[in-house]
């Protein structure tokens, strides 16, 4: 029985040691692994050399920069984000990762680091700053979409909304010009302007904000405190705005902090 106890102790010492990722544990072993988006293009994705790139991997880079110490990318599905933290796979996730209270039971998350909505998109010299403006404007907008039911609650009646059948099919059409304004999200319209460097498109307003938030481990405050100062120092500096230019295209929003 005895011989069992200490097993059961050993176990349970290896484990808690496994799971550890506060900020010092990560100081001391030299090495932060963090999962990002593993086929979730502009956040994170495999680029053509192979190399995972994206908004979520730039910014899992500069924390590695920021804290000294080498980066291990984890790519993770979205079932994944939360038991790979639990369990101690990851030490951060960043991987487009909304808030909400039943994950905050889980979990702990930072201040947002990126902007994830659906917006009104169109080209520069077109004056529309809220869904009142879109009147007389030809608006395209994926069917059945959250988009569709947003716009159609708010667009006033002189504005025609074009549905088509899939993102692709609404995307072509605000390229080509058959629609002035799209309705999308802001991922679709960064896929777009990439994809056509030419194109002018801007973000007019937000429709839906649902922004990005890392998640920390519960019971590592200090990671969690230090991660909340990183994220305020690489807005205030720029760093975050430059990411956000570089795959969506835009300028960083405001983002809620916690």
């Amino acid at each position: 029985m005895k011989k069992l106890l200490i097993s059961m102790m050993t176990i349970l010492s290896i484990w808690s040691v496994q799971t550890k990722a506060d900020l010092n544990d990560i100081l001391s072993k030299g090495t932060v692994k963090i999962a990002v988006p593993e086929a979730f293009a502009p956040f994170g994705s495999v680029g053509s050399s192979g190399e995972h790139i994206g908004y979520d991997v730039d910014v899992a880079k500069l924390i590695a920069k920021d804290l000294g110490v080498k980066l291990e990318l984890v790519p993770v599905v979205s079932k994944q984000r939360i038991p790979f933290l639990e369990t101690g796979r990851v030490d951060l996730v960043i991987s487009t990762m909304g808030a909400n209270p039943k994950r905050a039971k889980s979990i702990n998350f930072s201040s947002a680091y990126a902007p994830f909505y659906s917006g009104a998109f169109a080209a520069s010299t077109i004056e529309v700053s809220k869904p009142a403006d879109l009147k007389g404007l030809k608006i395209g907008v994926t069917n059945g979409t959250l988009e569709d039911l947003e716009i159609t609650k708010t667009a006033p009646k002189s504005a025609k909304i074009v549905r088509f059948g899939d993102n692709a099919a609404t995307l072509s059409a605000f390229s080509s010009g058959q629609v002035q304004v799209l309705i999308a999200g802001n991922t679709a319209a960064a896929a777009l302007a990439e994809s056509n460097p030419s194109l002018d498109i801007v973000r007019k307003f937000i429709i839906k904000d649902s922004p990005c938030f890392i998640g920390i481990k519960k019971g590592n405050d200090d990671l969690l405190r230090w991660v909340n100062v990183f994220i305020l120092h690489k807005k205030l500096g720029g760093d975050l705005n430059k990411i956000s230019q570089k795959w969506l295209g835009q300028d960083l929003p405001p983002l809620p902090v916690l």
